[in-house]
């Protein structure tokens, strides 16, 4: 953990967008961090502008409720491309004395801070970036440990194979269409009726009738689907789950549940991106993830988790940072994966 006499002042930074703050919280979690969060709203014409443009004037510093109001911090974590430019002008301000972590390609080359973290499928590539196949996430083997010491209640009555089914939804280059949502209920309707015990949770992305079906699947073959109520058992789920139905519109479930180390059968709907076909590619190649067809395959591997590579390169640099500048040097110890 961080001395608690160093006084470190950490950011997160995003346009609000889950999936990026996410991944952002992810990172100083595993830092052993407490940011603050901060999320910038800029508006029109300068939200056309992004990344490439200046700041919202209307967000500026001095405005009060200011996005990046001081004081400034001594590590900022970033994500999105509305961020990007109130990044650049954080680090402008502390005259470069504030350390700036940028999350995936921030589409303004690998100056724009002074680490950035992308993705294997992406083309961005520098000496101060560092590239992985999954992308940083909150799930640790240490979390998944704990509830498997710690079994939730809810799950207890469920047969095995236990399954863990992750519904994502609509997204900017996947679309669930009625033949997409009957297609995927048909596959697990197959799956339940082997005796499987299904343990299914949706996203806020998920479209009405993909929850509905979800809901009615579970209702009729005895499976758990979360509801909202209660406290979220994801974790609980990964943990439990012999196997994986994941969707393909999120790298990010995916990559939380390759920590597992169980086999993920992914669903693909309607679309698609030449970048997420190379990153499935590459865990296909892996033995990590099957397509899905209403049947349970593949063999358990060596779980992949991205995450403590990300921190423990970003807490190395971050020091070289501090001493290159002559700046108090701060200690960051890693959580344990």
């Amino acid at each position: 953990m961080l001395r608690k006499d160093s006084g470190l002042i950490t950011w997160v930074l995003t346009d609000g967008k889950a999936g990026d703050e996410l991944q952002a919280l992810s990172v100083t979690e595993a830092l052993g961090l407490t940011p603050e969060i901060r999320r910038v709203k800029p508006r029109p014409p300068f939200s056309w502008l992004m990344p490439w443009g200046p700041i919202d004037p209307r967000e500026r510093p001095s405005i009060t409720g200011s996005p990046i109001a001081p004081p400034y911090p001594d590590l900022l974590v970033a994500s999105g491309r509305r961020a990007v430019a109130y990044l650049r002008h954080v680090k402008k301000a502390t005259g470069g004395k504030a350390y700036t972590v940028f999350l995936k390609d921030p589409r303004t080359g690998p100056d724009t801070a002074d680490f950035i973290w992308s993705p294997e499928y992406d083309r961005l590539r520098g000496p101060n970036v560092l590239n992985t196949l999954p992308p940083p996430h909150r799930v640790t083997a240490g979390k998944l440990e704990a509830a498997r010491a710690r079994p939730d209640p809810r799950l207890a009555c469920l047969s095995r194979p236990r399954v863990a089914v992750l519904a994502g939804g609509n997204s900017r280059h996947h679309r669930f269409t009625d033949e997409d949502v009957a297609r995927f209920i048909g596959h697990l309707t197959a799956l339940a009726e082997t005796g499987a015990g299904l343990m299914v949770t949706a996203s806020r992305r998920t479209p009405p009738a993909l929850r509905e079906a979800l809901t009615g699947l579970t209702a009729r073959h005895g499976g758990f689907f979360w509801d909202g109520s209660g406290d979220n058992p994801y974790v609980d789920f990964l943990a439990q789950a012999e196997f994986i139905v994941a969707t393909a519109d999120s790298s990010n479930m995916i990559g939380e549940a390759a920590v597992t180390g169980r086999p993920i059968l992914v669903f693909e709907p309607s679309g698609g991106h030449p970048k997420l076909d190379v990153y499935m590619q590459a865990l296909k190649a892996h033995g990590i993830v099957h397509p899905f067809e209403g049947r349970l395959e593949g063999q358990p591997y060596e779980p992949l988790n991205s995450t403590p590579k990300i921190a423990k390169a970003i807490a190395e640099d971050f020091g070289r940072h501090r001493r290159a500048l002559g700046l108090p040097d701060i200690a960051l110890s890693l959580e344990t994966p």
